[in-house]
C-alpha cells in the first residue's frame, strides 16, 4: 500500500486529537512531533490522491492544515540550494500563480525573518516564470523548516484544509476594537463563507461585551443582545442595536424572528447546547447559527459528537464543525435551520 507524509497542525496543545482523528479515518498512523502539542508529521497509508478525497468527505475538527513532504533534507544552507533545484524542476509550477507558505522554527541556521527566507527562494525560482501571490492561487508550495531538517511540497490549496499559511488566520486589531472574540467571527466568514451581511435581524446570546455584536452591526444587520452584563460603552446607543440585560432563559422572542443566532458563551457545553436549543423557535428556517462550544472534557470528541446530536434533535443542520484558529479551549459550530 502507498504511504505518503504530512506536516500537520493544530491549536496549540490539540495536536493529539488532530492525530485521533487522523487514525479514525486511516488507520494506523505514525507521527513524530515537530513542536509539542501543536505540529507534527504524519505518515499515512493511503495515496496523496486518497488522503485529499478522504478529508474533504470528512473534515476534521481539530486538524487545522496539512502539507505534503515530498522533499526533505539537512538543515542547513546546501539544502536550500537543493530545495530551489527541486521547486525548479516541478513543471507544473511553470508560468501559473503560486502561494508560498514557509514557516521555521527559532533554531533553523536562518537567522533572518521567515519573509525574507521566503523572497531568497522565490529568487531562486524565476526561471519558472510563475506569479508569486497570495491571492487564489493555482499551486501551494509549502516549506517547514526546523533546526533538524527542511521540509517541503507542493499541493493545491484545498487540499491542504486551509488556504492560509499552516491554517493560521491572523487579523490587525483595530483601535476601540471591543475584544479579540470579534477575530472569531471574521475567521467563520471566511472559513465557512458565511454571508453575514445578507442577514437582516440577528439575536446574540450571551453578548457582553459586545465583540460579535459590533462586526454583527458593522455588516448592516439589526442585532438584539442578550445578556445581564453591561455592554461596551461604545455600543449602548448603537443604531439598529437592542440590548436585553436579562439572562437568555428569561427572554421570549416572536415565532422566527431572526435569520441568524450567534452565542459565544464561555459555559459548559450541555447547559449551553440545551439553552440555544431553547430559543431554535425564534429562528427562522433557513436561519443561520454560529456557536462556539467550550471543551471542558477529556474526551471533546465525543462530546462534541453529543452537542452536535441535541442541536441536530432540532432541525439544524451541521455544516462545518472545526476548531479555527482564533478558538482556544473550544470549537465552532456552523449550523442552517430546515
Amino acid at each position: 500500500m502507498e504511504a505518503s507524509r504530512y506536516i500537520c497542525t493544530a491549536n496549540h496543545g490539540f495536536a493529539a486529537y488532530a492525530q485521533e482523528e487522523l487514525f479514525r479515518l486511516f488507520g494506523a498512523v505514525k507521527s513524530t512531533q515537530l513542536l509539542p502539542g501543536e505540529v507534527f508529521i504524519a505518515t499515512l497509508q493511503a495515496s496523496p490522491e486518497e488522503v485529499a478525497a478522504r478529508l474533504a468527505q470528512q473534515l476534521p475538527v481539530f486538524l487545522r492544515h496539512i502539507q505534503p513532504i515530498q522533499f526533505e533534507d539537512a538543515g542547513d544552507s546546501l539544502a536550500l540550494e537543493r530545495l530551489a533545484a527541486y521547486l525548479n524542476g516541478r513543471e507544473e509550477l511553470a508560468g501559473q500563480k503560486v502561494a508560498m507558505h514557509l514557516r521555521k522554527s527559532v533554531d533553523y541556521f536562518w537567522t533572518e525573518s521567515p519573509g525574507q527566507l521566503r523572497e531568497w527562494i522565490q529568487e531562486q525560482l524565476q526561471g519558472l516564470n510563475a506569479e508569486f501571490t497570495v491571492q487564489d492561487p493555482a499551486w501551494v508550495v509549502s516549506i517547514y523548516a526546523d533546526g533538524a531538517a527542511i521540509y517541503a511540497g507542493v499541493s493545491r490549496p484545498e487540499d491542504n484544509l486551509s488556504s492560509w499559511n499552516g491554517g493560521a488566520i491572523r487579523f490587525r486589531k483595530d483601535d476601540g476594537q471591543i475584544s479579540r472574540a470579534k477575530f472569531k467571527l471574521m475567521e467563520a466568514e471566511k472559513e465557512f463563507e458565511i454571508p453575514f451581511s445578507s442577514f437582516r435581524h440577528a439575536v446574540d446570546i450571551g453578548a457582553s461585551p459586545g465583540g460579535w455584536t459590533s462586526f454583527l452591526l458593522e455588516r448592516g444587520l439589526q442585532v438584539t443582545a442578550v445578556d445581564p452584563a453591561l455592554m461596551h460603552e461604545s455600543l449602548r446607543k448603537a443604531p439598529g442595536l437592542k440590548i436585553l440585560r436579562r439572562n437568555a432563559n428569561e427572554v421570549k422572542f416572536k415565532e422566527n424572528e431572526f435569520d441568524l443566532l450567534v452565542c459565544d458563551m464561555s459555559w459548559s457545553p450541555k447547559l449551553m447546547a440545551k439553552l440555544v436549543t431553547g430559543l431554535l423557535y425564534s429562528l427562522a428556517p433557513g436561519g443561520t447559527a454560529v456557536v462556539t462550544v467550550k471543551l471542558m472534557h477529556k474526551k471533546p470528541l465525543a462530546m462534541i459528537k453529543e452537542i452536535i446530536a441535541m442541536f441536530e434533535g432540532e432541525r439544524m443542520q451541521i455544516q462545518r464543525a472545526k476548531q479555527l484558529f482564533h478558538n482556544r479551549d473550544e470549537i465552532t459550530l456552523y449550523m442552517i435551520k430546515y
